[in-house]
């Protein structure tokens, strides 16, 4: 099914998605006369690339993503250092769930590609099972690792032809975006399939 993706504050960078697929790019208006059939997804703010997250090994990995339902003993927030290597001791089939909501939290704040070596199979299969592409470590890496990175790392241009892989984030513009972070991301599309929307 033919999909244009459209956000509020870049009406000129509107997105022809077929499939997987970027079928074309380009005003909003444009898109609408040439494939009056297409859905229409109305966004606020922009509509950008998407987020390359260069943490994957240190939030995947490292991090404990607790369950919702382990709030009162882990809390909500994610868990690092010596204490949650305790809990993957512990239990290590912990890896695999943790793995799978902290690619959750990366969509939720506009990533669709990772970085940096992977080297346990639960944090490569969520990475896989999500459909994040996987790119290279910038040499220099920026700040401390986090869901939000400071600067933000986004991917290069949408293309006609290229992969249906881009984030929505409710800001007016992109300094705002740098301004404020990823976590004003209301959704995320990998592959054409809408895989994050704030509720």
């Amino acid at each position: 099914m033919l999909t244009i993706h459209v956000a509020e504050a870049s009406p000129e960078t509107a997105l022809l998605v077929d499939g997987a697929h970027l079928a074309a790019v380009g005003p909003f208006d444009d898109l609408v006369a040439v494939r009056p059939e297409a859905r229409v997804r109305r966004w606020p703010g922009i509509l950008t690339p998407g987020l390359l997250n260069p943490y994957a090994p240190e939030l995947l990995e490292g991090a404990y993503h607790p369950d919702p339902r382990e709030a009162e003993e882990f809390g909500t927030q994610p868990i690092t250092g010596p204490r949650a290597q305790e809990i993957f001791r512990a239990d290590p089939a912990r890896r695999g769930a943790s793995a799978r909501r902290g690619v959750q939290r990366m969509l939720a704040h506009g990533t669709v590609a990772v970085a940096g070596e992977l080297r346990g199979r639960a944090a490569v299969d969520a990475v896989r099972r999500a459909g994040l592409a996987v790119g290279r470590r910038p040499e220099a890496l920026p700040g401390r690792p986090s869901f939000s990175p400071v600067p933000l790392v986004l991917l290069p241009r949408l293309a006609p032809g290229g992969p249906a892989r881009f984030a929505v984030f409710d800001v007016p513009d992109r300094a705002t975006l740098v301004r404020l972070g990823a976590s004003t991301c209301v959704a995320t599309v990998i592959d054409g399939r809408l895989v994050h929307r704030r509720r």
